[in-house]
């Protein structure tokens, strides 16, 4: 018996084991779609940890696979959870899941870069955006080749309040290659600095919280793995839109070992480059001759604010593209 006023934990009942469901469903990783198994369910309870206090909460795996972090999810008692795999194959295992915990678990057969996110969750959920983050978890221990578009999908999602960001300030708890977390914790002057640094960082509190070694997965990956927690900023530290953030964060790094007017340059078509360049340069009252992984967060506003000033007085500067200019010059 559960003591009065206590709400009894969530255990699921007994399960053919991760190993065990692979066998049986004749799971193979596919090498193409990137996919690797993680079956140490103390591994998979130690990512769900990260995420916080489940319970009662609503969570979306992605990628759910063979269902190891699932079971853990599960277990820390939440109140909805919703899995959306892309591979067919898992469906099978998942809905055993499904009914091992009766009215907790919503499987969508479908591609998590297209999955409509806004409507998710239940409208009660939502939080202002000062307000502490909502109930709502995204958890995943995604395939390599999908973990870098979706947290540059996820992180404009952000700047622009949409998708599972609708609901307020939603955590995800993610896994990446070991060095692409290093990428997105990376410090200013840290050899990882990149533009993922950036605009991660702009927008979310990112923490590395671990990193498992490649021997845990199946098939063992070539490189290590970190489990990565972001929390939504409630003020990003660049107050500009997405797309202008990205621009300039992106043409500064195109040159990541050149000093950093090299890739302001490019943001210019041809014609008044230099001078436009020195303009920008010494109304942010940034030094030129910094290398791109070693300019602060704030000396990254400063570029944003004034290149926004530029655009504004001259609406042909945003839609420039160096690369289309050097293609017609090429014809």
């Amino acid at each position: 018996m559960a003591a009065p006023g206590k709400v009894a934990a969530f255990h699921l009942p007994p399960l053919p084991t991760v190993g065990e469901i692979i066998k049986l469903f004749r799971l193979k990783a596919q090498k193409q779609l990137s996919q690797n198994f993680l079956l140490d369910l103390r591994l998979t309870d130690k990512i769900v940890k990260q995420a916080g206090e489940l319970k009662n909460a609503h969570v979306c795996e992605v990628g759910p696979g063979p269902g190891g972090i699932t079971r853990s999810i599960l277990s820390a008692g939440v109140e909805q959870l919703l899995l959306i795999e892309k591979d067919t194959r898992f469906i099978p295992g998942l809905q055993m899941l499904s009914e091992a915990a009766p009215g907790k678990v919503h499987i969508v057969h479908g591609d998590i870069l297209t999955y409509k996110m806004e409507r998710a969750f239940p409208k009660h959920l939502k939080k202002n955006w000062e307000d502490e983050p909502p109930d709502i978890h995204i958890i995943g221990n995604l395939p390599f080749s999908v973990s870098t578009p979706l947290i540059i999908k996820w992180l404009e999602n952000v700047s622009k309040k949409d998708g599972p960001f609708v609901y307020g300030r939603t955590q995800m708890t993610l896994t990446f290659q070991k060095e692409v977390a290093e990428r997105l914790t990376a410090n200013p002057g840290g050899k990882q600095r990149s533009r993922l640094s950036i605009m991660a960082q702009h927008l979310c509190t990112v923490e590395n919280c671990f990193v498992i070694p490649g021997q845990a997965f199946v098939p063992k990956p070539e490189v290590d793995v970190a489990v990565v927690h972001f929390t939504p900023l409630v003020q990003p530290k660049i107050q500009q839109p997405f797309e202008l953030v990205e621009k300039v964060v992106r043409s500064v790094f195109q040159f990541r070992r050149k000093y950093c007017f090299r890739g302001i340059e490019i943001l210019f078509p041809e014609s008044g480059r230099l001078k436009r360049t020195e303009q920008l340069m010494m109304t942010a009252n940034v030094d030129p001759t910094l290398r791109p992984f070693q300019l602060s967060m704030s000396q990254f506003r400063s570029l944003c604010d004034t290149y926004r000033k530029m655009c504004d007085e001259d609406p042909s500067l945003f839609p420039y593209n160096y690369r289309e200019e050097l293609r017609q010059k090429k014809k």
